[in-house]
């Protein structure tokens, strides 16, 4: 089956409360839906948020990649020829992840549905079900301990606890606090989002050790592109370090692995450049004996459907990080994964599940 066709839809949703990092403060999520037509009308989702501290990428940048450079490299292209197929959307232009995620997307859609299997059966078939964690954003430690509270009574058992805005004491004394609040038995995952120093980093992670915090790991602690600085965290802590920011490729995660400057590895489809290359990134890992995550942006469920599904797919993919759609005040996808307080499952059907998109909050750019 040949590709006829390419769309772009610009969407907004706000959020029910703000999302904050070290990095930025999110009260809309913002995305490109992309739908992919193949010759016979069968059609492709696909999902990329601008992330622009992160991937570079704005609405606007994604929008016009999408349909000034890719769109004339894939039309007309034979779908089921998949490795020359990915090899054209990733070689038609340098970085623009998200870009070419969205559209990695709806073609991995689009062939679950010529196949008639869902996309995680497709792509491997590991697991059926998977648990999120929740993420706790950066506020006063009494808000955070409230959150953090909430979250755990909605039937969370893994926080996602953001750090590295201000002082480490000040950080240390917010973990200290949630761990108060939500007692034993709830795993806490820190993200400082690159905000700490090395020397900053191994100083809080083993306080936080002497305090025998209940720390199942720390993501991304220093700059994206210090992968010395990050390792000398992995080498003086006892705690699992994650690389997050400091992986986007195939190469990098290569790096990051023969230098074991990380203990773990976040996948996430908008650095990636989506499925096809998420799946080279966790085999990679896999043969260096080191465990992925698969984390996402503020996306909607139609990214995330996309995220889990390729998680689901794979062995050595043992974490999750996918709470993003239940921050918002609406739902534009009927289908896809759904929710069962932490844990989620897929819909009926074959590529994402995807029954319908209401494309009606589409926003100008």
């Amino acid at each position: 089956m040949r590709i006829q066709s390419i769309e772009t839809y610009p969407i907004a949703v706000p959020l029910h409360t703000p999302f904050k990092t070290a990095l930025r403060t999110v009260t809309v999520a913002e995305s490109i839906y992309v739908k992919v037509i193949g010759e016979d009308g069968t059609e492709g989702w696909g999902e990329a948020p601008p992330t622009v501290v992160i991937t570079g990428e704005s609405l606007t940048s994604i929008d016009h990649t999408i349909k000034k450079v890719i769109t004339p490299v894939l039309i007309g292209k034979d779908i089921t020829y998949r490795e020359d197929l990915f090899e054209k959307l990733q070689g038609c232009c340098i970085g623009n992840t998200s870009a070419k995620a969205a559209v990695d997307i709806a073609l991995h859609d689009l062939l679950g549905k010529i196949y008639q299997l869902p996309l995680y059966q497709l792509l491997g078939g590991s697991k059926s079900e998977l648990e999120t964690d929740y993420t706790v954003s950066v506020n006063d430690r009494e808000e955070m301990a409230e959150d953090a509270a909430r979250y755990v009574s909605n039937g969370f058992k893994i926080l996602k606890v953001k750090v590295g805005k201000d002082t480490i004491e000040k950080d240390i004394e917010r973990i200290q606090n949630i761990h108060k609040r939500v007692g034993e038995g709830v795993r806490i995952r820190l993200d400082a989002n690159q905000g700490w120093s090395p020397k900053e980093a191994i100083y809080a992670i083993r306080k936080m050790e002497d305090h025998h915090l209940p720390i199942e790991l720390v993501e991304q602690p220093v700059h994206a592109q210090n992968i010395e600085g990050m390792k000398q965290v992995t080498d003086h802590t006892y705690t699992p370090i994650m690389a997050d920011e400091s992986v986007f490729s195939p190469t990098d995660a290569r790096r990051v692995l023969e230098t074991r400057s990380a203990d773990l590895i976040n996948i996430k489809l908008m650095k990636s450049g989506g499925i096809h290359q998420a799946v080279k990134i966790n085999h990679l890992a896999e043969a260096y004996g080191v465990e992925c995550m698969v984390g996402s942006m503020i996306e909607t469920k139609l990214g995330i459907t996309a995220a889990a599904h390729f998680a689901a797919s794979q062995n050595n993919v043992t974490r999750v990080d996918f709470d993003a759609p239940l921050m918002l005040t609406d739902d534009p996808i009927h289908g896809g994964v759904q929710y069962d307080k932490s844990m989620l499952a897929f819909s009926k059907g074959f590529g994402l599940g995807i029954a319908n998109v209401n494309t009606e909050q589409t926003v100008n750019i």
